[in-house]
């Protein structure tokens, strides 16, 4: 399930990421992305709780009641969100939401209209 490539010198598939460079932790070995021409893909996909990729300007609609932190105000199942736009980070959506304003939201409690 791993993109990231085997290490160069001793072939262990148990290689990860430091910043730009790949490393390998049985022989220690460190390669930059480049020299690999590029295999490990450098965008993260955003995917919905059903699997589903996500772009910046989808609809989406959220699937469980989600408190808002530090008011009384709950966002409702069913609650369709308009033009959102991905982030990296924890909460990976930024969106407006009619009646409450501008939220983070995690992409695993929404669903792709």
């Amino acid at each position: 399930m791993s993109t990231l490539p085997n290490c160069p010198q001793c072939n262990s598939e148990y290689t990860y990421e430091d910043g730009n460079m790949f490393v390998c932790p049985e022989c220690a070995h460190e390669w930059s992305k480049e020299e690999t021409g590029g295999t490990a893909s450098d965008e993260k996909v955003f995917r919905d709780a059903n699997g589903n990729e996500l772009h910046d300007g989808d609809t989406i609609t959220v699937i469980k009641d989600l408190k808002v932190k530090g008011s009384s105000l709950v966002v409702k199942v069913g609650t369709k969100v308009k033009n959102i736009r991905l982030v990296d980070g924890d909460h990976d959506i930024d969106c407006k939401i009619d009646g409450i304003g501008a939220m983070k939201l995690k992409s695993e409690f929404v669903k792709k209209v």
